[in-house]
């Protein structure tokens, strides 16, 4: 994916169903419903394929936000232990 890097695999991947998956996910079908309302078209009954094409659109979409999100939680996490391994006396222990 273009705007995830390399480093980025060696990380696990999020679970299938999580909530950036269902949610985008959900606003696609979403989507798909209001296009429907707007075009006068029974909002239910017409556009199937287009009510699952912008279903599946957003699930994808959403699974790869939460994979970048877990990324940049991770890159800040190893930044921070990085600065408090280097630097050892701005982290001294409370009971010593």
């Amino acid at each position: 994916m273009a705007f995830l890097p390399d480093e980025a695999r060696s990380l696990p991947p999020p679970p299938l169903f999580n909530k950036g998956s269902v949610w985008l996910g959900f606003t696609g079908w979403l989507a798909a419903m209001l296009n429907n309302s707007f075009n006068q078209r029974p909002a239910l009954r017409a556009g199937v394929h287009r009510q699952i094409l912008f279903t599946t659109v957003g699930w994808f979409v959403g699974y790869y936000l939460v994979k970048r999100t877990d990324y940049i939680y991770a890159k800040v996490d190893r930044e921070l232990l990085e600065y408090v391994r280097h630097h050892p006396e701005d982290f001294k222990v409370a009971g010593t």
